[in-house]
């Protein structure tokens, strides 16, 4: 029997990028080494694998955007000469013409690949491809009126608009929100079964791999870098993502390959954690003061105790109005939540549900409509340091080192400690968060995943009454996340600060919090339920995921996202069964314990 030619075949692929030597000219910075790969017709394939591991050289390299230095990429068994029409691409940077519609942009690649139809034919194309990607009612809009999600849609109806053999998705999904998401997961997972597409994913996404893909292959990490362990996926088609978590072999697949990315990002070279106590110095607002702060003036003393432990943080009929055009918007209505001192809540919803408007005014940034917030049995009016934020982007001064950033909330916040006093502080967080060896760099200089650190430290250096987290991990990669969750996690456990996450992320949800509170859709948006997290601290991902209630929390966030999804507003009986539901399952599986 003839073995059928491969649609796609990289051989022993080797890539280099020339860089220039301080002291020796140009040097050679390997990237890829003896990568091979073999793709069959109709085969979806997903890649895992750090950042900066090259993974969207791996993607450029299959397009035929860069030629490799050893070894060759073929197409059904003809060596690739450059990009091509058969092989549709998608990148996680969008490129889109800035002078072209959404309709513009998408009508210029069908009009190159299908110019024997007719007008008629290719405009039909066009819209089908638009709707899919929900952009209907934005199809004459310029890029620059457009989000990045809704940019990044456009570049993923474009590629799919092309209807090539093989599709090339570098972390496409990566911006959009969970709800968007999902739609492309399961248009893609369409695509893939019912036309029979070649699929090669690049994903950061466990979860999204194991949804859609018939193989899994780990990339290790840089430098030079190479595919690793596959990992076979035969979980039949369509995949349903609150039911894959009573799939035996999807919790199993997910656990083993999980545990081989958390082994491949210990062989990483880390920064030597120290085991060192905290510097002794007490912050203005301290809420707890020790014998020794005896130094500092008593009327300091006595402002920072605090004697308030259970209703802490209070969320009183909270609503948030903003005038429009068309009359008043109310984003959130009526939003009730307590939450006492060392509590970690997170927030939890889908895209427009109001979570960063909550969050913005408890900072402080943005003004109450009406009701209230009340933090340690005070108002909230307008920012204060006692309520330290992280944002998505850690809004660092380019041009300052790490240490510089971090010790310009020091400076404010410890008015009566020594220069050697706040520098301690500012190093002890720093190293904490991995970058003692990195401090003095320019923020410039360092990457997404170590400006987060850095946005990290600088709020914990503050002593924060109230901890706000804004998808402090959103723009980063699945593994860059886990670690800097794990970060999250040690410096919450040794400060216990009050903590408010706003999160896209279930396991995220999970992971960090003591409550998850599901916010229905907005407009009007409130607390949609209130789920308690009953999970032994402290957590690690890995045993997380061998905990037997693990996955009835998972399922019932899931269902309760699903109950909201298109904008549906579920009754309080539907909500309820979903949580039943979960109980029902963890009384389940407690009765089948040995």
């Amino acid at each position: 029997m003839i073995k059928p030619i491969p649609v796609l075949e990289m051989t022993g692929v080797c890539k280099r990028y020339d860089s220039s030597g301080a002291e020796f000219g140009r040097t050679a910075t390997p990237v890829l080494s003896n990568v091979n790969l073999s793709v069959s017709e109709g085969e979806f394939v997903a890649i895992v694998g750090f950042s900066g591991s090259g993974k969207t050289t791996l993607i450029s390299l299959l397009a035929g955007l860069l030629e490799s230095d050893t070894g060759g990429v073929l197409f059904r068994g003809k060596e690739i000469d450059g990009p091509g029409p058969e092989r549709g691409v998608v990148f996680q940077s969008y490129s889109l013409m800035p002078w072209l519609s959404v309709a513009g942009n998408i009508a210029l690649a069908v009009n190159q690949v299908a110019s024997k139809d007719g007008r008629q034919v290719r405009r039909e194309r066009v819209d089908h491809y638009i709707d899919m990607v929900g952009l209907s009612h934005a199809r004459d809009r310029k890029p620059a009126e457009l989000s990045g999600g809704m940019r990044q849609r456009v570049a993923v109806a474009r590629a799919l608009a092309m209807r090539p053999d093989v599709l090339l998705l570098d972390e496409p999904l990566s911006a959009l929100d969970a709800l968007t998401r999902a739609r492309l997961q399961d248009e893609l997972s369409s695509i893939s079964q019912q036309e029979n597409k070649t699929i090669i994913l690049i994903t950061n996404d466990v979860d999204e791999a194991l949804l859609l893909a018939d193989r899994v292959i780990a990339l290790t990490p840089a430098p030079t870098a190479t595919l690793g362990k596959q990992f076979k996926v035969t979980i039949p088609h369509p995949r349903d993502r609150a039911a894959m978590n009573h799939n035996d072999e999807f919790i199993a697949s997910r656990a083993a390959i999980t545990r081989h990315l958390l082994a491949l990002s210990e062989t990483r070279t880390h920064q030597a954690k120290q085991d060192s106590a905290a510097p002794n110095v007490i912050p203005f607002h301290r809420n707890q003061v020790n014998e020794s702060a005896r130094k500092l003036p008593k009327a300091v003393i006595d402002a920072g105790k605090s004697h308030v432990q259970s209703r802490y943080l209070q969320f009183s009929d909270l609503s948030k109005v903003y005038p429009t055009a068309h009359g008043d918007l109310t984003v959130v209505k009526g939003f009730d939540l307590t939450m006492d001192k060392g509590e970690f809540v997170t927030l939890i919803g889908h895209s427009g549900c109001g979570k960063s408007t909550v969050l913005s005014m408890a900072a402080g940034l943005n003004p109450i409509s009406s009701g209230s917030v009340v933090l340690d049995g005070l108002h909230v009016k307008g920012a204060g340091t006692e309520r330290a934020v992280v944002f998505q982007s850690p809004s660092l001064m380019p041009w300052l080192s790490a240490f510089d950033n971090v010790m310009l909330g020091v400076e404010q916040v410890y008015p009566n400690a020594s220069p050697a006093e706040r520098r301690d502080v500012v190093e002890y967080y720093l190293m904490r968060v991995g970058l003692m060896d990195s401090m003095q760099r320019l923020a410039q200089e360092l990457s997404n995943g170590m400006q987060q650190r850095v946005g990290i430290a600088r709020a914990f250096a503050l002593s924060p009454k109230l901890l706000l987290l804004d998808e402090p991990f959103g723009m980063l990669d699945s593994l860059t996340r886990w670690e800097l969750q794990d970060v999250l996690m040690d410096v919450w456990a040794r400060t216990q600060v009050t903590t408010v996450c706003v999160t896209h992320d279930v396991d995220e949800a999970i992971l960090l919090a003591d409550r998850v509170v599901m916010m229905s859709n907005g407009p009007e948006a409130r607390v949609g339920n209130v789920m308690s997290v009953d999970l032994p601290r402290p957590r690690s991902r890995e045993e997380l995921m061998a905990h037997r209630d693990y996955y009835a929390y998972r399922e019932e966030l899931l269902e309760f996202l699903e109950a909201y999804q298109g904008g549906a507003n579920p009754p309080a009986e539907v909500l309820n069964a979903i949580t039943a539901k979960r109980l029902d399952r963890q009384q389940h599986e407690a009765l089948q314990l040995p």
